[in-house]
């Protein structure tokens, strides 16, 4: 039996992966979860855009990777926080904040999953699945 123990684990660090290789995208076994976290590094800015693919199965992430004019990835970190092993669940008065602001956290709420700006806002806490800079 081999399976993924950690699926968002996996996911950044395909898109880890591509960047490094300098890949126009990258394609991932799709969820709701990492729909949710690559609708959010849309609007955020930190990827060009990404297509649902139906592949009769679970369905595949097309996501098409955003390089500056020099071909650095605008992505300079993607960093897990909260593992299988040990879970990061922060309130709403203790919610992270990346590289003073210029980063963001995308966390798993009771509303959704959504970045560490707009769960400051509707004051709520849940889960640090990752940051991003």
């Amino acid at each position: 039996m081999s399976g993924i123990t950690d699926p968002v684990a996996d996911y950044l660090a395909r898109i880890r992966n591509a960047q490094m290789a300098g890949h126009r995208y990258t394609d991932i076994p799709a969820s709701k979860l990492k729909r949710a976290i690559t609708q959010i590094l849309l609007e955020k800015g930190y990827v060009r855009n990404y297509l649902n693919i139906d592949d009769g199965k679970q369905g595949l992430l097309r996501i098409y990777l955003k390089y500056d004019r020099e071909g650095v990835p605008v992505i300079q970190e993607l960093k897990r926080i909260s593992k299988p092993g040990l879970r990061s669940y922060v309130g709403a008065a203790d919610l992270p904040r990346v590289r003073n602001g210029l980063g963001i956290a995308i966390l798993s709420t009771s509303r959704g999953v959504m970045t560490d700006k707009e769960a400051r806002k509707i004051n709520v806490g849940g889960e640090v699945l990752a940051t991003v800079f």
